[in-house]
Protein backbone atom coordinates (compact mmCIF):
# COMPACT_ATOMS: atom_id res chain seq x y z
CA UNK A 1 0.00 0.00 0.00
CA UNK A 2 2.99 2.47 0.77
CA UNK A 3 4.65 1.38 -2.39
CA UNK A 4 1.63 2.27 -4.38
CA UNK A 5 0.96 5.51 -3.30
CA UNK A 6 4.57 6.63 -3.32
CA UNK A 7 4.80 5.60 -7.23
CA UNK A 8 1.40 7.48 -7.69
CA UNK A 9 2.83 10.22 -6.21
CA UNK A 10 6.02 10.17 -7.99
CA UNK A 11 3.62 9.65 -11.62
CA UNK A 12 1.86 12.79 -10.25
CA UNK A 13 5.09 14.55 -9.91
CA UNK A 14 6.52 13.61 -12.93
CA UNK A 15 3.40 14.81 -14.91
CA UNK A 16 3.19 18.06 -13.32
CA UNK A 17 6.75 18.77 -14.09
CA UNK A 18 6.11 17.75 -17.58
CA UNK A 19 4.28 20.89 -18.36
CA UNK A 20 4.93 22.76 -14.86
CA UNK A 21 5.02 26.71 -15.26
CA UNK A 22 6.32 29.48 -13.50
CA UNK A 23 3.21 32.07 -12.05
CA UNK A 24 3.70 35.88 -11.66
CA UNK A 25 1.21 38.03 -10.25
CA UNK A 26 0.77 41.35 -8.49
CA UNK A 27 -1.03 43.78 -6.50
CA UNK A 28 -0.73 47.34 -4.86
CA UNK A 29 0.72 46.24 -1.28
CA UNK A 30 4.22 44.19 -0.59
CA UNK A 31 4.87 41.28 1.66
CA UNK A 32 5.14 42.25 5.14
CA UNK A 33 6.93 39.24 6.64
CA UNK A 34 7.69 35.74 6.62
CA UNK A 35 6.68 34.92 10.70
CA UNK A 36 3.24 33.21 10.47
CA UNK A 37 2.25 34.63 14.04
CA UNK A 38 3.16 38.24 13.42
CA UNK A 39 0.87 39.61 10.91
CA UNK A 40 -3.04 39.08 10.25
CA UNK A 41 -3.25 40.90 6.68
CA UNK A 42 -4.44 39.55 3.48
CA UNK A 43 -1.50 39.45 1.24
CA UNK A 44 0.41 38.36 4.01
CA UNK A 45 -1.57 35.39 4.64
CA UNK A 46 -2.57 34.61 0.77
CA UNK A 47 1.76 33.87 0.30
CA UNK A 48 2.39 32.30 4.32
CA UNK A 49 -0.71 29.82 3.53
CA UNK A 50 0.90 28.52 0.48
CA UNK A 51 4.39 27.70 2.94
CA UNK A 52 2.80 27.15 6.41
CA UNK A 53 -0.65 24.99 6.64
CA UNK A 54 -2.74 24.08 9.23
CA UNK A 55 -4.83 21.67 10.94
CA UNK A 56 -7.19 22.40 8.42
CA UNK A 57 -8.46 24.09 5.08
CA UNK A 58 -10.64 25.11 2.59
CA UNK A 59 -12.13 23.67 -0.48
CA UNK A 60 -13.84 25.72 -3.10
CA UNK A 61 -17.10 26.10 -1.08
CA UNK A 62 -14.79 27.45 1.88
CA UNK A 63 -15.99 24.34 3.83
CA UNK A 64 -13.25 23.47 6.43
CA UNK A 65 -11.49 20.14 5.19
CA UNK A 66 -8.55 17.65 6.44
CA UNK A 67 -5.15 19.33 6.23
CA UNK A 68 -2.29 18.42 8.87
CA UNK A 69 -4.80 16.62 10.61
CA UNK A 70 -6.88 13.67 9.08
CA UNK A 71 -9.82 13.94 11.66
CA UNK A 72 -10.77 14.99 14.88
CA UNK A 73 -13.50 14.47 17.04
CA UNK A 74 -15.24 16.59 20.53
CA UNK A 75 -14.58 13.82 23.00
CA UNK A 76 -16.42 15.78 25.59
CA UNK A 77 -18.01 19.85 26.00
CA UNK A 78 -14.38 21.61 26.85
CA UNK A 79 -11.71 18.89 24.75
CA UNK A 80 -11.16 18.03 21.23
CA UNK A 81 -9.01 15.36 20.07
CA UNK A 82 -7.17 15.79 17.02
CA UNK A 83 -5.15 12.86 14.64
CA UNK A 84 -2.30 14.48 12.72
CA UNK A 85 -1.57 13.07 9.39
CA UNK A 86 1.89 10.57 9.11
CA UNK A 87 4.89 11.51 6.94
CA UNK A 88 4.69 14.50 6.57
CA UNK A 89 8.02 16.39 6.83
CA UNK A 90 8.73 20.31 6.69
CA UNK A 91 11.01 22.17 4.17
CA UNK A 92 13.94 20.96 6.10
CA UNK A 93 13.24 17.76 6.45
CA UNK A 94 12.31 17.71 10.13
CA UNK A 95 9.09 15.38 10.75
CA UNK A 96 5.86 16.97 11.73
CA UNK A 97 4.26 15.79 14.76
CA UNK A 98 2.48 16.65 17.73
CA UNK A 99 5.72 18.99 19.09
CA UNK A 100 4.53 21.26 16.73
CA UNK A 101 1.25 21.73 16.97
CA UNK A 102 1.51 22.54 20.31
CA UNK A 103 4.53 24.61 20.19
CA UNK A 104 2.53 26.48 17.33
CA UNK A 105 -0.56 27.39 19.06
CA UNK A 106 1.14 28.59 22.29
CA UNK A 107 3.46 30.68 20.33
CA UNK A 108 0.58 32.38 18.73
CA UNK A 109 -1.09 32.49 22.03
CA UNK A 110 1.75 35.33 23.04
CA UNK A 111 1.66 38.72 23.46
CA UNK A 112 3.56 39.85 20.34
CA UNK A 113 1.25 37.79 17.74
CA UNK A 114 -1.05 38.99 15.50
CA UNK A 115 -3.08 35.67 15.56
CA UNK A 116 -3.28 35.33 19.82
CA UNK A 117 -7.54 36.47 19.48
CA UNK A 118 -7.98 33.12 17.52
CA UNK A 119 -5.36 31.25 19.35
CA UNK A 120 -6.30 31.91 23.53
CA UNK A 121 -9.48 31.27 22.08
CA UNK A 122 -8.68 27.51 21.24
CA UNK A 123 -7.56 26.86 25.10
CA UNK A 124 -4.78 24.77 26.50
CA UNK A 125 -3.14 21.73 23.61
CA UNK A 126 -1.32 18.79 25.01
CA UNK A 127 0.23 16.01 23.49
CA UNK A 128 -1.10 12.95 23.46
CA UNK A 129 1.31 10.94 20.95
CA UNK A 130 3.53 11.17 18.08
CA UNK A 131 0.39 12.06 15.98
CA UNK A 132 -2.04 12.69 18.68
CA UNK A 133 -2.89 16.13 20.11
CA UNK A 134 -5.46 17.15 22.63
CA UNK A 135 -7.23 20.69 23.09
CA UNK A 136 -9.11 21.66 26.31
CA UNK A 137 -10.89 25.10 25.13
CA UNK A 138 -11.68 27.53 27.94
CA UNK A 139 -15.29 26.46 27.90
CA UNK A 140 -18.18 24.94 25.70
CA UNK A 141 -16.38 26.02 21.90
CA UNK A 142 -19.24 26.62 19.62
CA UNK A 143 -16.84 27.68 16.73
CA UNK A 144 -13.43 25.85 17.84
CA UNK A 145 -12.84 25.12 14.11
CA UNK A 146 -12.70 28.20 12.96
CA UNK A 147 -9.90 29.46 15.61
CA UNK A 148 -7.91 26.43 15.03
CA UNK A 149 -8.36 27.31 10.97
CA UNK A 150 -6.22 30.14 11.91
CA UNK A 151 -2.92 29.23 13.30
CA UNK A 152 -0.28 28.14 10.97
CA UNK A 153 2.39 25.30 12.30
CA UNK A 154 5.61 25.71 12.67
CA UNK A 155 8.66 23.37 13.28
CA UNK A 156 9.35 23.56 16.23
CA UNK A 157 13.05 22.36 16.35
CA UNK A 158 13.76 24.96 13.80
CA UNK A 159 12.21 27.93 15.59
CA UNK A 160 13.67 27.08 18.86
CA UNK A 161 17.39 26.48 16.84
CA UNK A 162 17.17 30.02 14.96
CA UNK A 163 15.81 31.58 17.72
CA UNK A 164 12.34 32.19 16.50
CA UNK A 165 10.22 30.92 20.26
CA UNK A 166 8.18 33.98 20.21
CA UNK A 167 6.51 35.84 17.26
CA UNK A 168 8.30 38.66 15.61
CA UNK A 169 6.86 42.56 17.32
CA UNK A 170 5.79 43.85 13.72
CA UNK A 171 4.44 46.57 15.76
CA UNK A 172 7.71 47.88 16.94
CA UNK A 173 9.24 47.03 13.28
CA UNK A 174 11.01 44.31 14.76
CA UNK A 175 13.60 42.01 12.81
CA UNK A 176 14.08 38.24 13.11
CA UNK A 177 14.89 35.40 11.94
CA UNK A 178 11.42 34.36 11.20
CA UNK A 179 10.68 37.39 9.40
CA UNK A 180 12.77 36.80 6.95
CA UNK A 181 13.30 32.85 6.92
CA UNK A 182 10.29 30.24 6.63
CA UNK A 183 9.72 26.14 7.19
CA UNK A 184 6.70 25.05 6.72
CA UNK A 185 5.20 21.74 5.46
CA UNK A 186 3.11 23.42 2.66
CA UNK A 187 2.97 22.66 -1.36
CA UNK A 188 5.67 25.61 -1.73
CA UNK A 189 8.92 26.50 -0.81
CA UNK A 190 9.96 29.97 0.91
CA UNK A 191 12.64 31.43 -1.50
CA UNK A 192 13.42 34.84 -1.04
CA UNK A 193 12.25 38.08 -0.15
CA UNK A 194 13.43 41.56 -1.58
CA UNK A 195 10.79 44.17 0.36
CA UNK A 196 8.75 46.25 -2.61
CA UNK A 197 10.75 44.15 -5.45
CA UNK A 198 9.51 40.44 -4.63
CA UNK A 199 8.67 37.57 -3.20
CA UNK A 200 9.68 33.65 -4.40
CA UNK A 201 8.45 30.55 -3.72
CA UNK A 202 9.11 27.41 -5.71
CA UNK A 203 7.04 24.07 -5.63
CA UNK A 204 7.95 21.22 -2.81
CA UNK A 205 7.90 18.07 -4.20
CA UNK A 206 7.54 16.25 -1.22
CA UNK A 207 4.36 17.69 -0.07
CA UNK A 208 2.44 15.19 1.08
CA UNK A 209 -1.00 16.78 -0.77
CA UNK A 210 0.86 15.57 -4.36
CA UNK A 211 -0.07 12.38 -3.74
CA UNK A 212 -3.31 12.90 -2.96
CA UNK A 213 -4.37 14.80 -5.64
CA UNK A 214 -4.63 18.16 -4.27
CA UNK A 215 -1.83 20.08 -6.26
CA UNK A 216 -4.60 20.11 -9.19
CA UNK A 217 -2.30 23.12 -11.29
CA UNK A 218 0.94 23.28 -12.82
CA UNK A 219 2.70 26.10 -10.84
CA UNK A 220 6.06 25.08 -10.38
CA UNK A 221 7.54 28.83 -9.15
CA UNK A 222 5.40 31.65 -7.80
CA UNK A 223 6.98 35.10 -8.50
CA UNK A 224 5.11 38.09 -6.57
CA UNK A 225 5.45 41.57 -7.43
CA UNK A 226 4.16 44.30 -5.52
CA UNK A 227 3.12 46.97 -7.78
CA UNK A 228 1.69 50.46 -6.42
CA UNK A 229 0.91 52.33 -9.44
CA UNK A 230 -2.14 50.83 -11.22
CA UNK A 231 -1.27 52.02 -14.87
CA UNK A 232 2.14 50.17 -14.41
CA UNK A 233 0.73 46.95 -12.66
CA UNK A 234 -1.67 46.72 -15.74
CA UNK A 235 0.63 47.52 -18.42
CA UNK A 236 2.54 44.25 -17.00
CA UNK A 237 -0.25 42.50 -17.18
CA UNK A 238 -1.45 43.44 -20.55
CA UNK A 239 1.94 42.84 -21.95
CA UNK A 240 2.28 39.52 -20.53
CA UNK A 241 5.40 40.31 -18.25
CA UNK A 242 3.29 39.17 -15.06
CA UNK A 243 0.26 36.68 -15.42
CA UNK A 244 -2.20 37.62 -12.76
CA UNK A 245 -3.34 41.23 -10.88
CA UNK A 246 -5.46 40.64 -7.45
CA UNK A 247 -6.33 44.49 -7.38
CA UNK A 248 -6.97 45.73 -10.93
CA UNK A 249 -8.22 49.36 -10.61
CA UNK A 250 -12.32 49.71 -11.19
CA UNK A 251 -11.76 52.48 -13.78
CA UNK A 252 -10.33 49.98 -15.78
CA UNK A 253 -12.17 47.01 -15.57
CA UNK A 254 -14.56 47.85 -18.56
CA UNK A 255 -11.32 48.36 -20.66
CA UNK A 256 -9.83 44.94 -19.49
CA UNK A 257 -13.13 43.29 -20.44
CA UNK A 258 -12.65 44.58 -23.96
CA UNK A 259 -9.23 43.09 -24.43
CA UNK A 260 -9.05 39.79 -25.95
CA UNK A 261 -5.38 39.00 -24.24
CA UNK A 262 -7.16 39.57 -20.67
CA UNK A 263 -10.01 37.89 -18.54
CA UNK A 264 -11.78 39.91 -15.51
CA UNK A 265 -13.18 37.24 -13.07
CA UNK A 266 -15.12 39.07 -10.58
CA UNK A 267 -17.42 38.14 -7.45
CA UNK A 268 -17.88 39.47 -4.21
CA UNK A 269 -15.89 39.55 -0.59
CA UNK A 270 -16.52 38.95 2.65
CA UNK A 271 -14.89 41.66 3.91
CA UNK A 272 -16.37 44.79 5.11
CA UNK A 273 -14.72 48.26 4.90
CA UNK A 274 -15.38 50.16 8.07
CA UNK A 275 -14.40 53.48 10.04
CA UNK A 276 -12.93 52.83 13.31
CA UNK A 277 -12.40 56.26 15.95
CA UNK A 278 -10.06 56.38 18.73
CA UNK A 279 -12.30 56.50 21.75
CA UNK A 280 -10.23 55.61 24.94
CA UNK A 281 -8.25 59.02 25.29
CA UNK A 282 -9.52 61.49 27.12
CA UNK A 283 -8.09 64.35 24.37
CA UNK A 284 -8.52 63.92 21.02
CA UNK A 285 -5.25 63.22 18.63
CA UNK A 286 -4.64 65.08 16.16
CA UNK A 287 -6.56 67.52 16.46
CA UNK A 288 -7.76 71.06 17.59
CA UNK A 289 -9.66 69.82 20.78
CA UNK A 290 -8.12 70.24 23.98
CA UNK A 291 -8.98 68.63 27.00
CA UNK A 292 -11.55 66.91 25.36
CA UNK A 293 -12.15 63.97 22.75
CA UNK A 294 -15.20 64.28 20.49
CA UNK A 295 -15.29 61.12 19.32
CA UNK A 296 -16.47 59.70 23.25
CA UNK A 297 -19.79 61.27 22.40
CA UNK A 298 -22.55 59.28 20.62
CA UNK A 299 -23.73 62.32 18.79
CA UNK A 300 -20.21 62.86 17.17
CA UNK A 301 -19.75 60.35 15.94
CA UNK A 302 -23.59 59.44 14.64
CA UNK A 303 -22.88 63.09 12.62
CA UNK A 304 -20.00 61.84 11.26
CA UNK A 305 -22.16 58.58 10.02
CA UNK A 306 -24.93 60.94 9.00
CA UNK A 307 -21.73 63.41 7.14
CA UNK A 308 -21.03 60.18 4.79
CA UNK A 309 -22.70 59.56 1.46
CA UNK A 310 -22.15 55.88 0.71
CA UNK A 311 -24.44 55.95 -2.32
CA UNK A 312 -22.19 58.47 -3.74
CA UNK A 313 -19.10 56.19 -2.93
CA UNK A 314 -20.49 52.99 -4.19
CA UNK A 315 -21.75 54.99 -7.70
CA UNK A 316 -18.45 57.27 -7.99
CA UNK A 317 -15.38 56.40 -6.00
CA UNK A 318 -15.93 52.71 -6.42
CA UNK A 319 -17.76 52.14 -9.62
CA UNK A 320 -20.69 50.22 -8.71
CA UNK A 321 -18.26 47.34 -7.31
CA UNK A 322 -19.49 48.00 -3.29
CA UNK A 323 -22.47 47.12 -1.11
CA UNK A 324 -23.33 49.95 1.29
CA UNK A 325 -24.17 48.02 4.30
CA UNK A 326 -24.80 49.05 8.24
CA UNK A 327 -23.96 45.74 9.31
CA UNK A 328 -20.34 44.85 10.46
CA UNK A 329 -20.23 41.00 9.50
CA UNK A 330 -18.46 40.52 6.56
CA UNK A 331 -20.12 37.95 4.83
CA UNK A 332 -24.06 38.91 4.12
CA UNK A 333 -24.91 35.56 4.03
CA UNK A 334 -24.85 35.40 8.00
CA UNK A 335 -25.71 39.03 8.39
CA UNK A 336 -28.89 39.47 10.31
CA UNK A 337 -31.12 41.47 8.39
CA UNK A 338 -32.20 43.78 11.61
CA UNK A 339 -28.31 45.01 11.43
CA UNK A 340 -28.61 45.58 7.55
CA UNK A 341 -30.19 48.70 7.30
CA UNK A 342 -27.54 51.69 8.02
CA UNK A 343 -27.74 53.13 11.27
CA UNK A 344 -28.59 56.62 9.53
CA UNK A 345 -29.10 58.51 6.09
CA UNK A 346 -27.01 60.66 4.56
CA UNK A 347 -27.83 63.89 5.80
CA UNK A 348 -25.74 66.82 6.43
CA UNK A 349 -28.01 69.04 8.09
CA UNK A 350 -28.36 66.76 10.50
CA UNK A 351 -25.26 66.16 10.80
CA UNK A 352 -24.30 69.89 11.61
CA UNK A 353 -27.36 70.11 14.36
CA UNK A 354 -25.42 67.26 16.46
CA UNK A 355 -22.09 68.70 16.25
CA UNK A 356 -23.61 71.77 17.73
CA UNK A 357 -26.20 69.79 19.98
CA UNK A 358 -22.38 68.24 20.85
CA UNK A 359 -21.25 71.68 21.72
CA UNK A 360 -18.95 71.81 18.20
CA UNK A 361 -20.67 73.93 16.53
CA UNK A 362 -18.04 75.27 14.32
CA UNK A 363 -17.17 71.65 14.05
CA UNK A 364 -13.41 70.46 14.68
CA UNK A 365 -10.40 69.30 13.23
CA UNK A 366 -9.07 66.00 13.20
CA UNK A 367 -6.92 63.60 11.18
CA UNK A 368 -8.21 60.36 8.87
CA UNK A 369 -5.60 57.73 8.66
CA UNK A 370 -6.04 55.25 5.87
CA UNK A 371 -3.82 52.53 3.67
CA UNK A 372 -3.11 53.62 -0.50
CA UNK A 373 -2.14 49.58 -0.83
CA UNK A 374 -4.51 48.11 0.73
CA UNK A 375 -7.87 47.84 0.08
CA UNK A 376 -9.69 48.72 -3.30
CA UNK A 377 -9.49 52.50 -3.70
CA UNK A 378 -8.99 52.83 -0.52
CA UNK A 379 -7.02 56.40 -1.24
CA UNK A 380 -9.91 57.60 -2.81
CA UNK A 381 -12.51 56.35 -0.26
CA UNK A 382 -10.53 58.12 2.13
CA UNK A 383 -10.17 61.36 -0.43
CA UNK A 384 -13.75 61.17 -0.62
CA UNK A 385 -14.72 60.85 3.47
CA UNK A 386 -12.54 64.35 4.15
CA UNK A 387 -14.37 66.15 1.56
CA UNK A 388 -18.03 64.66 2.74
CA UNK A 389 -16.66 65.53 6.83
CA UNK A 390 -15.39 69.11 5.90
CA UNK A 391 -18.98 69.78 4.86
CA UNK A 392 -20.44 69.61 8.08
CA UNK A 393 -17.44 70.99 9.42
CA UNK A 394 -15.18 68.55 10.54
CA UNK A 395 -12.11 69.53 9.13
CA UNK A 396 -10.08 66.17 8.39
CA UNK A 397 -6.57 66.17 7.06
CA UNK A 398 -5.11 62.89 5.27
CA UNK A 399 -2.60 60.74 6.49
CA UNK A 400 -2.17 58.22 3.77
CA UNK A 401 0.50 55.26 4.08
CA UNK A 402 2.02 52.40 3.02
CA UNK A 403 -0.05 49.12 4.40
CA UNK A 404 3.30 48.13 6.61
CA UNK A 405 3.48 51.62 8.30
CA UNK A 406 -0.18 51.81 8.57
CA UNK A 407 -0.79 49.03 10.18
CA UNK A 408 2.46 49.51 12.73
CA UNK A 409 0.47 52.88 13.26
CA UNK A 410 -3.09 51.25 13.96
CA UNK A 411 -1.53 48.52 16.45
CA UNK A 412 -0.17 51.63 18.27
CA UNK A 413 -3.82 53.25 18.26
CA UNK A 414 -1.76 56.22 17.14
CA UNK A 415 -4.60 57.51 15.14
CA UNK A 416 -7.94 59.84 15.80
CA UNK A 417 -10.10 58.03 12.61
CA UNK A 418 -8.76 55.02 10.30
CA UNK A 419 -10.27 53.12 7.42
CA UNK A 420 -10.40 49.49 8.37
CA UNK A 421 -11.43 46.23 6.56
CA UNK A 422 -12.15 42.92 7.90
CA UNK A 423 -13.14 39.68 6.63
CA UNK A 424 -11.84 36.43 4.70
CA UNK A 425 -13.01 32.97 4.92
CA UNK A 426 -15.12 32.45 7.81
CA UNK A 427 -18.91 33.50 7.73
CA UNK A 428 -19.72 33.28 11.16
CA UNK A 429 -20.50 36.54 13.25
CA UNK A 430 -18.47 35.17 15.84
CA UNK A 431 -15.31 35.97 14.08
CA UNK A 432 -15.80 40.05 14.00
CA UNK A 433 -17.65 40.19 17.40
CA UNK A 434 -15.07 38.60 19.41
CA UNK A 435 -11.71 39.97 17.76
CA UNK A 436 -13.31 43.09 16.22
CA UNK A 437 -16.11 44.57 18.34
CA UNK A 438 -15.41 43.19 22.47
CA UNK A 439 -13.42 45.55 24.46
CA UNK A 440 -9.50 45.22 24.40
CA UNK A 441 -8.55 42.77 27.42
CA UNK A 442 -4.70 42.45 26.44
CA UNK A 443 -5.60 38.67 26.21
CA UNK A 444 -7.10 38.18 22.93
CA UNK A 445 -10.71 39.88 22.89
CA UNK A 446 -10.25 42.96 21.09
CA UNK A 447 -6.91 42.74 20.16
CA UNK A 448 -8.55 44.49 16.49
CA UNK A 449 -10.68 47.08 18.53
CA UNK A 450 -8.70 49.69 17.39
CA UNK A 451 -10.88 52.32 18.71
CA UNK A 452 -10.32 50.82 22.22
CA UNK A 453 -13.77 51.50 22.97
CA UNK A 454 -14.78 49.56 26.04
CA UNK A 455 -18.89 48.45 26.91
CA UNK A 456 -19.43 45.76 29.31
CA UNK A 457 -23.20 45.16 28.09
CA UNK A 458 -21.60 44.35 24.54
CA UNK A 459 -18.80 42.55 26.51
CA UNK A 460 -21.23 40.52 28.53
CA UNK A 461 -23.35 39.58 25.38
CA UNK A 462 -20.07 38.75 23.01
CA UNK A 463 -19.07 36.50 25.43
CA UNK A 464 -22.55 34.68 26.49
CA UNK A 465 -22.42 33.99 22.73
CA UNK A 466 -19.05 32.35 22.88
CA UNK A 467 -19.96 29.61 24.82
CA UNK A 468 -23.38 29.49 23.70
CA UNK A 469 -24.05 25.95 22.50
CA UNK A 470 -27.90 26.39 21.28
CA UNK A 471 -27.50 27.25 17.69
CA UNK A 472 -31.03 29.90 18.03
CA UNK A 473 -29.99 31.22 21.59
CA UNK A 474 -26.49 32.23 19.93
CA UNK A 475 -27.55 33.53 17.23
CA UNK A 476 -29.92 35.60 19.36
CA UNK A 477 -27.01 36.94 21.48
CA UNK A 478 -24.99 37.84 18.67
CA UNK A 479 -27.85 39.75 16.80
CA UNK A 480 -28.47 41.74 20.49
CA UNK A 481 -24.39 42.15 20.24
CA UNK A 482 -24.14 43.41 16.80
CA UNK A 483 -27.50 46.11 17.12
CA UNK A 484 -25.54 47.34 19.91
CA UNK A 485 -22.42 47.79 17.88
CA UNK A 486 -25.00 49.97 15.48
CA UNK A 487 -26.74 51.60 17.53
CA UNK A 488 -23.66 53.01 19.45
CA UNK A 489 -22.00 53.82 16.80
CA UNK A 490 -18.72 52.33 17.87
CA UNK A 491 -17.21 51.78 13.71
CA UNK A 492 -19.22 53.44 11.01
CA UNK A 493 -19.78 50.47 8.36
CA UNK A 494 -19.28 51.80 4.94
CA UNK A 495 -19.18 48.41 2.33
CA UNK A 496 -18.57 45.27 1.74
CA UNK A 497 -16.23 45.55 -1.08
CA UNK A 498 -16.55 43.48 -5.20
CA UNK A 499 -13.14 42.17 -5.99
CA UNK A 500 -12.58 41.32 -9.59
CA UNK A 501 -9.35 39.10 -10.36
CA UNK A 502 -7.61 39.88 -14.01
CA UNK A 503 -6.03 36.90 -15.38
CA UNK A 504 -4.12 37.15 -18.81
CA UNK A 505 -5.34 34.53 -21.32
CA UNK A 506 -4.52 31.18 -20.52
CA UNK A 507 -4.06 31.43 -17.16
CA UNK A 508 -7.14 29.81 -15.25
CA UNK A 509 -8.04 31.02 -11.61
CA UNK A 510 -10.31 30.18 -9.58
CA UNK A 511 -11.65 33.27 -7.29
CA UNK A 512 -13.60 32.66 -4.10
CA UNK A 513 -15.26 35.02 -1.28
CA UNK A 514 -12.50 35.42 1.01
CA UNK A 515 -9.99 36.82 -2.02
CA UNK A 516 -7.88 34.24 -1.29
CA UNK A 517 -5.63 32.84 -4.77
CA UNK A 518 -5.32 28.86 -4.16
CA UNK A 519 -1.94 28.61 -6.07
CA UNK A 520 -2.24 24.39 -6.12
CA UNK A 521 -5.58 25.31 -8.46
CA UNK A 522 -3.68 27.48 -10.88
CA UNK A 523 -2.72 26.42 -14.72
CA UNK A 524 -0.77 28.27 -16.65
CA UNK A 525 -0.58 27.53 -20.80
Amino acid sequence: MGRSLAALGAALLLAAAAHAAPFRWSSQGDFLTADPHAQNEGINNLIAYHVYERLTARDRELKLVPSLATRWEQVDATTWRFHLRKGVRFHDGTPFTADDVVFSIERAQLPSSNFKTFATAIGKPRRVDEHTVEIATPGPAPILLEYVNAIMIMSKAWALRNGAARPQDFKNAEDTFAARNANGTGPFRFVSWEPEVKTVLRRNPEWWGIAAGRFEGNVDRIVYRPIKSDSTRMAALVSGEIDFVLDPPLQDIARLRANPLVRVIEGPENRVIFLAMEQARDELRYGNVKGRNPLKDLRVRQALYAAIDVEAIRSQVMRGQSSPTGSMVPAPVSSPASTEPRLLPHDPARARRLLAEAGYPEGFETQLLCPNNRYVNDERICTALASMFAKVGVKASLALLPRAQFFQKVDHTDFAIHLYGWGGAPTDPGLVLGPVLHSYDGKGRGDFNSGRYADPELDRLIRASEVELDVAKRSALMERALQRVRTQAYVIPLHRQVIPWAARKGVTVFHRPDNYLEMTWVKVE
